[in-house]
């Protein structure tokens, strides 16, 4: 198939752009702006992709001239991008992301309905409203957990009044190669200088899934609703845990494998400022060499972390 996708320089984007490339299919990734204006891991993320065989479409924003032109161009319409400046923060600004998000919707739908694609494929988070198994209400964790549920909403009634099927990839906690530092990447720091890692909300319950697993269920989706012509719904599992109960996985497979005494402190969580259980629902696949990832992330940390 002929893919287009947004949001490649992204951990996930990246992730996908190329499993969708190594699965056969011709993906054209677009940039808001030049490649010469990416730095650091967005940077290398792209030339990875490109190295794959990922064709980069620079300076190509969702709903302008020239991303209209090139819905022309394929078969499906994957929407992975999204606003993510200071997506932490409670001062995020939701009307802001979700204009961004779903910029001159009607016309990308209809554009859409015009060439005949087989699908478009939007992403969600499983922090945002009425997604994942937990505790009702299902609420949004933030404003950036809104605005990705306010941007379902809107691409979901622009493709149902342009006659477009539409398709819902919903992305819980993934790590592994070319993530951004974050818990996994703090994990990293303390064992490579020798020190305990504290884990201090061990008792919150999440789905960390592997990217490479992620990316996998991410392609099948795609491929199932252009085969049929159809939409659907996909949220993919991982490991559904305790974050205690995960860091102890994390330094079992990581640390075990990279020689790291890989020591943790699980404090004693007694501030619930999240809901404490928030997952996908879907079984894990069986079709997944788990090893194997566990290998190819040991050897990406040992690289970035412990080369120095």
């Amino acid at each position: 198939m002929r893919i287009l996708l947004t949001g490649a320089s992204s951990f996930t984007g990246y992730w996908f752009a190329n499993a969708l490339a190594a699965a056969g299919h011709a993906v054209t990734a677009t940039t808001r702006r030049p490649l010469a204006d990416y730095v650091d891991l967005r940077a290398r993320r792209l030339a990875s992709a490109r190295d794959a065989g990922v064709t980069i479409a620079e300076g190509c924003t969702f709903g302008d001239d020239r991303f209209l032109e090139r819905i022309g161009e394929v078969d499906v319409v994957c929407h992975h991008g999204a606003e993510v400046t200071d997506y932490h923060s409670l001062d995020f600004d939701v009307a802001a992301a979700l204009s961004r998000n779903t910029a001159n919707i009607r016309s990308v739908m209809e554009r859409c309905s015009d060439v005949g694609i087989a699908s478009f494929i939007g992403t969600g988070s499983v922090f945002e409203h009425d997604e994942g198994l937990g505790e009702a209400p299902l609420r949004a964790f933030s404003p950036y957990g809104l605005s990705k549920g306010l941007t379902w909403q809107v691409q979901r009634y622009w493709a149902g009044h342009a006659g477009v099927p539409i398709g819902k990839f919903v992305i819980p906690n993934p790590f592994g190669p070319f993530e951004e530092a974050r818990f996994c990447g703090y994990l990293m720091r303390k064992w490579a200088n020798g020190e305990t890692a504290e884990v201090r909300t061990p008792d919150y319950v999440r789905d960390n899934i592997p990217v490479d697993l992620l990316a996998h269920a991410y392609v099948q989706f795609v491929e199932k609703c252009a085969r049929s012509r159809c939409g659907g719904h996909c949220a993919p599992s991982g490991y559904i845990e305790s974050q205690g109960r995960f860091a102890q996985r994390f330094a079992h497979e990581i640390g075990g494998r990279l020689g790291l005494a890989a020591e943790l402190l699980l404090a004693r969580q007694t501030e619930f400022a999240e809901p404490v259980m928030r997952t996908n629902s879907q079984v894990r696949r069986n079709d997944w060499n788990e090893a194997a990832s566990w290998d190819a992330a040991a050897d990406y940390y040992k690289l970035h972390y412990l080369s120095a």
